[in-house]
């Protein structure tokens, strides 16, 4: 199987992930959501395994920039419209590996998921 990092990238955190990853020998790839842009399928599978709550991050700059309107009454088909319209809403870094879906990052967790 595979890994990969999805993300954007000028984002400080992503460039912590890829450094650790880098530096750790794992071979992965970066998709970069401005560049390379977000299948609806693939944003499905992630809301299905992950729920929007975890998904959107309201704490970013993003989120907090849209109008009061948009950010009211969230369930699922709001943030799914809100995340394919805005990717960069996406809680950063998300982690394919092997199927198995990460969110955010933490030296001590990537470790323990790369060490298995």
């Amino acid at each position: 199987m595979a890994t990969t990092l999805y993300g954007i990238k000028n984002c400080d955190t992503i460039n912590k992930a890829r450094k650790w990853l880098d530096e750790a020998g794992v071979p992965y790839r970066f998709h970069d959501h401005r560049a390379d842009g977000l299948a609806p399928a693939e944003l499905d599978l992630w809301l299905e395994r992950l729920g929007w709550e975890a998904l959107l991050n309201t704490r970013g700059t993003t989120f907090r920039a849209l109008p009061d309107e948009a950010k009211q009454g969230l369930d699922n088909d709001k943030a799914r419209a809100l995340l394919l319209a805005q990717p960069a809403m996406i809680k950063r870094p998300l982690l394919d590996k092997d199927g198995e879906l990460h969110l955010g990052f933490k030296a001590d967790h990537y470790q323990s998921l790369f060490s298995r």
